[in-house]
C-alpha cells in the first residue's frame, strides 16, 4: 500500500524545499550536546506552527537509528482499535518512506492484538508528521507505523509487552518514537497544571500512574494509549532515565491563552 500525505500544506509545507528548510530550523543542532542513542521518545504531533519546534528539540537530540516504530493516535473512529501498516510505504513531499515489513511481521508475531488496518491510518496526522523530520535527518530508514484508538489499559500493557519482546531480540538499534499532545482546550494556567501531572508521571516511566492521573484528572492527552504502552516497554527493559526537553502550549505562538493545547518533548533511555 502507498499511503498519501493528507496534512501536507496544513500541518507543514507542501514545497520541498520549503519544508526541508523548516525541519532543518527545527533541529539545529546544539554544538555542547552530541546526539544520544536512546531507547523512545515523546514528541507532539499538531502543526509544525505550533508544536514543530517541540518535536524538533527531540529529533535534534536523538542519535535516529535505521529501524524505527511509530505509535500514534487514531483519533477518528473509524478503523481498528489497535492498527498496523505491514508493507508498502508513506509519501510525503519529500518522497516515499518504506514500511520495515520484517519489522512488522514480528510485531505482529508478539503482539497478537494488531491488526492490518489502513483505513485507521488513512486521515491521521499523528504519524503522518513524523514522517518529514525522518526523511530528512536519517536519509535510509525504515518504519513501522502503529495507530492506537481507545484501548483499556490492560491491552496497552499486552501491546507494550509484546515489543518489549521484539526490541530484546533485535540485533540493531530500534526507537520506539511515540507521540501524543498533551491537555487540550482549557486555559493556559490550568492546561500547564494539568500537563505538569502528566508529565511526572512520565518522567517517572509510571505507565498505571500516568493511565490513572489522566483519567482522575481529567487531563485530555490524546496520545495516553501509545504513551502508556511506551512506558510499558521501558519498565519491561529496564529503562528508568527519563527528560523532559521542552515544553510548550499553543498559546505561545498564537497569543491565546483561553483554549490552548499543550505539548512535550521528552527522551528516554
Amino acid at each position: 500500500m502507498l499511503r498519501l500525505p493528507v496534512v501536507a500544506g496544513r500541518f507543514y509545507p507542501s514545497h520541498p524545499k520549503e519544508l526541508t528548510a523548516l525541519v532543518r530550523e527545527y533541529t539545529r543542532p546544539d554544538p555542547t550536546q552530541a546526539p544520544m542513542l536512546v531507547r523512545a521518545c515523546l514528541v507532539p504531533h499538531a502543526g509544525y506552527m505550533y508544536s514543530g519546534h517541540v518535536a524538533g528539540s527531540v529529533f535534534a537530540r536523538v542519535e535516529l537509528p535505521r529501524k524505527i516504530i511509530v505509535l500514534g493516535v487514531r483519533h477518528y473512529p473509524r478503523g481498528e482499535p489497535v492498527a498496523i501498516l505491514s508493507s508498502g510505504a508513506w509519501r510525503t513531499p519529500l518522497g516515499d518512506a518504506p514500511i520495515d515489513e520484517v519489522l512488522a511481521e514480528e510485531l505482529r508475531r508478539e503482539c497478537p492484538l494488531l491488526r492490518e488496518d489502513s483505513v485507521a491510518h488513512s486521515t491521521e496526522h499523528s504519524l503522518e508528521v513524523q514522517v518529514p523530520f525522518l526523511q530528512v535527518l536519517a536519509p535510509g530508514f525504515s518504519f513501522v507505523p502503529v495507530a492506537l484508538g481507545a484501548v483499556q489499559f490492560e491491552s496497552l500493557v499486552s501491546l507494550g509487552e509484546g515489543i518489549s519482546r521484539v526490541l530484546r531480540r533485535s540485533k540493531e538499534n530500534v526507537l520506539l518514537l511515540t507521540t501524543s499532545d498533551l491537555n487540550h482546550y482549557e486555559d493556559d494556567a490550568t492546561t500547564r497544571t494539568k500537563d505538569g501531572k502528566a508529565i511526572d508521571r512520565l518522567l517517572a516511566v509510571d505507565a498505571r500512574g500516568l493511565y490513572d492521573t489522566c483519567r482522575n484528572q481529567k487531563i485530555s492527552m490524546c496520545g495516553l494509549g501509545p504513551a502508556v504502552a511506551m512506558l510499558t516497554v521501558l519498565d519491561a527493559l529496564g529503562a528508568k532515565k527519563a527528560e523532559l526537553l521542552k515544553y510548550a502550549t499553543s498559546a505561545d505562538v498564537s497569543g491565546d491563552r483561553s483554549q490552548v493545547v499543550g505539548y512535550a518533548g521528552m527522551i528516554f533511555s
